[in-house]
């Protein structure tokens, strides 16, 4: 397989260290300062909920895309052209995702970098189909938001998390008994409950319990809780978003329940939940491909970049948001891209040109993708141990 390690690392160090900005606590204006652009301006969307209960995603997604951007403009942009970026949010609701891509489609976008959440992502890639757009999610894990042979994904797949969350407490050996707190509303929670629970009846530990709740009950789980401290669990498997699992938290706590807690991606942003007490997160375990505490050099150089421009740390799905515009970078310099193609031509252009390119970013070490739009590189596990991400 064709590798480019070498190149991109070098490349990555040296983008990274130019045009560095003061740090504010806000989020990235939603278009580069060119933004509106014109023929001679690659037009690169992005959509994710920068409102709402899962703000702390997208606000990250946005953030990170445009610190990329803003390096790749400084250094040269895409085959000599620029890149013009604006983010739209969508309130992790379909139908207002649906709504900011028709409205990115009337800006001009050529390329979508997004959605940032499952649901709206699925709903998205319908319309992106249709129009024959290239899409790469950042983080929508869910199988259908890559069903369409123009979509790609950076993360993980649900189904591909709950095999490795599973085979990860079994060859660890976290616990003999385990049990699950999961959303069947939603179909990033349930698709990995699913792929987990399959995988746990080839480990050494057992689901003792096993507990749903749905989008209308999803601040009480003193029930669920309760079920699992009888049903004697030592591991509470989350696979969940943080706004969820910061209320389970804090309910086992006050049941004088405290087993260890193991999570996926949407734990990522828990220790930034609002009135939260992050002591109750030490210890907790989540499957995710970046920890900003990494001591490798491209790490820490964009760890530094984030927090100067945005004043906090990266997470995972700003890292994933990092990698995806990188991504489209090398895909559209292989496939040698302009401004002036249609939507569609590059659409065809980038689907043959991705899976060609190898990028050694802050999610993985000589990341592929294939046709089917699943990226291939190895999971990585990270514990919070005094307020901070530190890898296993």
């Amino acid at each position: 397989m064709k590798k480019f390690s070498k190149l991109m690392s070098i490349f990555l160090a040296s983008t990274m260290a130019v045009s560095l900005f003061a740090g504010c606590g806000k989020a990235a204006d939603s278009a580069s300062a060119d933004a509106e652009g014109g023929a001679d301006v690659f037009k690169i969307g992005g959509i994710g909920p920068i409102t709402g209960d899962n703000a702390e995603y997208g606000l990250a997604v946005q953030n990170a895309s445009q610190l990329a951007v803003d390096e790749i403009n400084a250094n040269g942009g895409i085959n000599g052209y620029q890149i013009a970026f604006k983010f739209q949010d969508d309130e992790t609701d379909a139908e207002k995702a649906v709504n900011a891509y028709n409205t990115l489609k009337d800006w001009g976008m050529q390329m979508l970098a997004g959605t940032v959440t499952s649901g709206c992502s699925v709903a998205v890639a319908e319309k992106t189909a249709a129009d024959n757009m290239f899409q790469i999610t950042p983080s929508g894990s869910s199988v259908d938001c890559v069903k369409f042979d123009n979509a790609f994904r950076v993360c993980f797949s649900d189904p591909n998390q709950g095999l490795a969350s599973a085979k990860y407490i079994g060859e660890n050996a976290l616990a003999s008994k385990v049990a699950v707190i999961y959303n069947s509303s939603d179909i990033y929670s349930s698709g990995i409950y699913e792929k987990f629970a399959a995988e746990a009846a080839n480990q050494p530990f057992e689901i003792v319990s096993a507990e749903a709740f749905t989008a209308d009950s999803k601040t009480d789980f003193s029930v669920q809780i309760q079920k699992a401290k009888d049903a004697g669990a030592e591991l509470v498997f989350l696979p969940i978003y943080y706004s969820e699992a910061a209320l389970i938290l804090a309910q086992a706590a006050t049941l004088n329940y405290a087993p260890d807690f193991f999570g996926c991606d949407g734990l990522d942003g828990l220790l930034n939940v609002e009135n939260f007490d992050a002591s109750l997160a030490e210890g907790v375990m989540l499957l995710t491909p970046f920890a900003a505490d990494a001591a490798d050099e491209m790490t820490q150089k964009f760890v530094k970049a984030y927090k100067e421009k945005y004043g906090n740390t990266p997470n995972q799905f700003a890292a994933d948001a990092y990698d995806a515009i990188y991504a489209i970078k090398l895909a559209a310099e292989d496939a040698g891209l302009t401004p002036d193609m249609d939507v569609s031509a590059m659409c065809e252009a980038l689907k043959g040109s991705i899976t060609k390119i190898t990028l050694d970013g802050l999610t993985g070490t000589g990341m592929t993708w294939d046709a089917s739009g699943e990226p291939n590189k190895e999971p990585k596990a990270v514990k919070i141990v005094s307020g901070a991400y530190t890898s296993m």
